[in-house]
């Protein structure tokens, strides 16, 4: 292996010449304590910048393996590497200068959540840390500023390695509350079943968020208190004691006047599927990891689902049980998703009045008095609950506050009173009582049927294709864009790319005409459990800044792709 000498040295020749000398920078160049890889460099100092990673071995890090004994501590750790890494770039980035991108230090920028990312890698056997970066290599117009490079490779790179690669350099007991808060949290989310729960709100916690493009929390907040009848006490492994509302599996409906804080819950619990990181005042708002949103999608295409579960008996004669459409109404786009999401697995569905279709969620008497129930295509939401339920073992979280009809189908009715929950369960039913559903209950109908096998993918092992997100709104396969602005679970555009990887890895690989989509997806998580997401895009000269989505959303993003031959 060549050393950081040898790269001074060719820095030094090819300073002043045209920009496409800096290629010969590629390879790996061992420095004082870690190797530096050069994996892949910009055409011109105007495109995206030069991907490159730092690797430490594990007992120059020095990291203990008590921090990263569980999975969910190892990504804790790295969510902490990342973070430390990205402060120290920020701080040096655009210090050496030129022009275009000249002097970039950048690392993928964390959110509130914790999520596995390729940004940053910690060998659970050895204890080596891997972590990617891009620099903008320096250039006056596009002629080689290598003096400038020399100073980023070789003084402001190794501060930022040595600030946060390695455990010489943090405060131990910062390092040991992550650890700690990941086990706590894994620590609820294996107790959710046990107890009977598909959710765990912690008293204290803080739900509202600073504004619409933060997700910080909102200062002078009301911290959330259980009501005393859906109290549980946890004894979590280092936190100890921690009493918070337990939110029961069956059907729980949210209600309250307007501005209360009733979406706001729901949206802690839709996040709740994720871990969070200590000061963002959901730490211990924890979801059935299944969980998902389920709202109306006017216009998404919808390929071969079963949705008879809601709909039968169109006008047009389709089949329902095997039904496409790439223009969908609220309704239809709603059931379909409700479909879509037993498909993937979930056990906990999410809904939310205001981004449902009102003809999706509820009939009201009068109306089905004036359109009878024969002549109506669709089966509201409400008539289907109690049967997801019992017979499929789905819970429900609804928000509503327009119809009492809910009442009836409830199990747990929490009203939202100036963000402060309360159970009103009893109050609920006893009125309810006074105003009876009219009509006789519906039979139950046969569960949904998925069976559904990708035609073979278009794109060969070799084609190149470019794979492009619109922050959290959409990913690109080459000119083919699938929509995903309203699948609310995906809280990372790095998550988008994932998306686009696995669509593309499944076309190479995965999709035969002869496996379903189930086994498809089954493929895909097998290859990120055992392999990672680096395993997503082989052959590449750089692995591009990914973090790993849900089941679910990949699911969701298979659904989504117009492309797609069902």
């Amino acid at each position: 292996m060549q050393t950081s000498r040898d790269l001074r040295e060719l820095l030094s020749r090819i300073d002043r010449r045209s920009y496409p000398a800096y290629k010969d920078t590629r390879g790996s160049w061992q420095f004082p304590g870690y190797v530096l890889s050069i994996d892949h460099v910009q055409g011109d100092p105007f495109a995206a910048p030069s991907q490159l990673h730092v690797q430490v071995d594990g007992r120059t890090a020095g990291f203990p393996p008590a921090l990263y004994r569980l999975p969910c501590q190892r990504a804790a750790l790295q969510d902490q590497l990342t973070r430390r890494f990205g402060a120290l770039a920020a701080q040096f980035s655009y210090q050496a200068r030129g022009s275009g991108h000249s002097g970039l230090i950048s690392v993928s920028r964390c959110g509130q959540e914790v999520l596995e990312r390729t940004a940053c890698r910690l060998d659970p056997g050895t204890g080596a840390v891997l972590l990617r970066l891009e620099v903008g290599f320096p250039a006056n117009g596009r002629t080689i500023n290598a003096r400038e490079l020399e100073k980023i490779l070789f003084d402001l790179l190794p501060r930022c390695v040595e600030g946060a690669l390695l455990y010489q350099s943090w405060a131990p007991e910062k390092l040991r509350a992550a650890a700690d808060l990941a086990e706590d949290q894994l620590y609820i989310r294996q107790r959710l079943s046990a107890l009977g729960l598909c959710a765990f709100v912690a008293d204290g916690s803080v739900l509202p968020r600073e504004s619409g493009v933060s997700q910080r929390p909102m200062k002078g907040a009301v911290a959330f208190q259980s009501p005393p009848e859906l109290a549980v006490e946890l004894d979590l492994p280092h936190r100890g004691k921690l009493r918070g509302m337990g939110v029961p599996r069956g059907v729980t409906l949210i209600v309250g006047g307007g501005y209360h804080g009733k979406s706001t819950l729901l949206k802690a619990l839709e996040l709740g599927v994720y871990d969070h990181v200590a000061g963002d005042g959901r730490e211990y708002v924890i979801t059935d990891p299944t969980a998902v949103k389920i709202r109306a999608e006017d216009g998404r295409s919808i390929q071969n689902t079963d949705i008879s579960l809601f709909i039968n008996h169109l006008p047009n004669g389709k089949d329902t049980a095997a039904f496409t459409t790439q223009d969908a109404s609220g309704s239809t786009s709603q059931a379909a998703n409700v479909s879509e999401a037993l498909e993937a697995g979930a056990q906990v569905l999410l809904l939310d009045e205001d981004t449902s279709a009102t003809n999706f969620l509820v009939r009201d008497e009068l109306m089905e008095r004036v359109i009878h129930r024969d002549m109506e295509p669709i089966t509201p939401f409400l008539h289907r609950v109690r049967e997801l339920y019992e017979v499929h073992g789905v819970s429900t979280v609804i928000v509503a506050g327009s119809s009492g009809a809910w009442f009836h189908a409830a199990d747990r009715v929490i009203q939202m009173d100036r963000y402060t929950p309360k159970d009103i369960t009893a109050l609920a039913k006893r009125e309810a009582a006074a105003f009876p559903l009219a009509g006789d209950p519906l039979p139950p109908a046969p569960p949904p049927a998925f069976a559904r096998r990708p035609k073979p993918g278009r794109a060969q092992e070799g084609d190149r294709v470019k794979i492009r997100t619109q922050g959290r709104d959409s990913v690109s396969l080459d000119r083919e864009t699938i929509d995903l602005r309203y699948v609310e679970q995906l809280v990372d555009s790095e998550q988008l790319s994932a998306l686009g990887y696995c669509l593309l890895y499944a076309q190479r690989q995965l999709l035969d005409g002869r496996h379903t989509l189930q086994q498809v997806v089954d493929a895909l998580e097998v290859l990120l459990d055992r392999q990672g997401l680096e395993a997503l895009c082989p052959g590449r000269a750089g692995v591009p800044a990914l973090a790993r989505p849900r089941r679910q959303e990949i699911f969701a993003c298979f659904d989504r792709w117009r492309g797609l031959d069902l």
